[in-house]
């Protein structure tokens, strides 16, 4: 009998705070991954790295591993549009020709790195994590290069200044997890 109690009166509280702590927790996994990645590299804000991870519907729920690939998706999915905008951005018969030089030169850097993020989401699937950390280095490579390129003109503004700094940020974000997950203590 007061087994039948106790599991009536009890077991629908353990599934209640069962089911908050669940959510408490993931939440918690991207809160603390963000802190870890802002503490390690100042030029990446925290705030940036918990809206980014938090677009993604999976991210809830997600353990750190997941994170890495949503982190890498999202990399992914901005080399690809910011390829876009380059490409959109050209079509303008009126650009300033160093504009144009420029750009032409971030559009090839862009290019490059679909197959370096898509390689890299491979090696990480295959728990590779070096070789996943080698190539989403060149993609952040490729968005520190695009816009350095417009600095080496005095007066020249990159339209790219927004989506390369987002763009590193991404990277900075899958690579540190991607260092996270690398650990012996992981």
């Amino acid at each position: 009998m007061t087994t039948a109690i106790f599991t009536f009166t009890f077991l629908p509280l353990f599934l209640l705070f069962s089911s908050t702590f669940t959510s408490i927790t993931a939440n918690n996994v991207i809160s603390e991954t963000c802190k870890e990645c802002a503490q390690k590299n100042p030029s990446l804000s925290y705030k940036f790295c918990v809206t980014s991870l938090q677009a993604d519907p999976n991210s809830q729920g997600a353990d750190l591993r997941q994170l890495g690939l949503i982190s890498m998706k999202l990399v992914q999915h901005n080399v690809t549009n910011t390829r876009r905008f380059i490409k959109h951005l050209l079509k303008n018969e009126e650009l300033d020709k160093f504009v144009r030089m420029y750009l032409d030169d971030c559009l090839d850097l862009y290019t490059d790195a679909i197959p370096s993020i898509k390689q890299a989401v491979k090696d990480y699937k295959m728990k590779d994590n070096r070789h996943a950390n080698i190539e989403v280095s060149s993609v952040a490579g490729a968005a520190t290069t695009c816009e350095d390129g417009f600095e080496e003109r005095p007066g020249l503004v990159s339209p790219l200044t927004k989506r390369n700094n987002e763009m590193f940020q991404l990277c900075v974000i899958a690579l540190r997890i991607i260092n996270m997950v690398s650990s012996p203590f992981y």
